[in-house]
This record gives C-alpha cells, structure tokens and sequence, in this order.
C-alpha cells in the first residue's frame, strides 16, 4: 500500500508530465482517441470498444472476455456523471507491453453510484500513426 507522501509525489509528477505534454500534438491526439474510445465504454458498447483498440488490447482479452469485463466494471458504477482530465504523460517502456510510443491519460470520473474513481487509459500509437487504446483500468 502507498502512503499519502508516495500518492502525492506521483501525483505532482503526474502534473509536471501533464504541463510539459500539453503543448505536444501527439498527446493531444491520445487524448482526443482516448475519450472517442471512452465514449463508447460509457455506452456500453464492448464490441466497438474491442474492435477499436490497439492489436495488444484485442491479443490479452477475447472479444467476448472484453464483454464480460467492462460489463462487470463499469455496471455497478451507474451512468457517468463527469469525467475530468487528471494528467497525460507520453512514455516509451511500461510494464508487460512491448517498447513503443504511449501516452498514460488518468481521469477523476464521478459516475453514479461511485463518486470518487480514476480512470486510466493508455493509447499505443500504431504503425499508421493512429492511437488506440491498448490498456483501461478503473481504480
């Protein structure tokens, strides 16, 4: 378990991340596919949601191992009531995935029977250039 120091540290730099990306077109597009890509998660819409997502997304879970996930996460939390940006940090090395060109976007989501949640959403970018999201986790 972290302690509040550790959070704090991680998130400030978080923040210090986020203000030096936020100029970066590049971070500006994983956002902007991160939140199509939610849109659809808010909906709902598994099957969409799966065949929109990065190749190493669709190789760790199934289409219909997807259903039963985001089905089970994102039902007991209601509808989203809110979803605001927390920081977006571009990283080149992260756990258990492949080097590559990925930005790590943390929400504050307030949904309907869970005021206080993070969601974090990793876009990889691709060989095209194009990002989809190869990670979600709502904590």
């Amino acid at each position: 378990m972290c302690s509040r120091g550790a959070t704090l540290s991680a998130m400030l730099l978080l923040a210090l991340g986020t203000a030096a990306a936020a100029d970066d077109p590049a971070v500006e597009s994983a956002k902007a596919a991160a939140l199509s890509w939610l849109a659809l998660a808010d909906q709902g819409n598994a099957t969409l949601t799966w065949q929109a997502a990065a190749p190493i997304f669709q190789k760790a879970l199934d289409r219909d191992r997807w259903q039963i996930a985001l089905t089970a996460t994102r039902a007991p939390l209601g509808k989203l009531k809110s979803r605001d940006l927390v920081a977006a940090t571009p990283a080149k090395s992260l756990p258990g995935v492949p080097d590559g060109d990925y930005v790590v976007i943390q929400y504050h989501a307030v949904f309907e029977f869970k005021a206080d949640a993070t969601e974090t959403v990793t876009p990889q970018r691709d060989a095209e250039g194009r990002w989809r999201v190869a990670g979600y986790y709502i904590q």
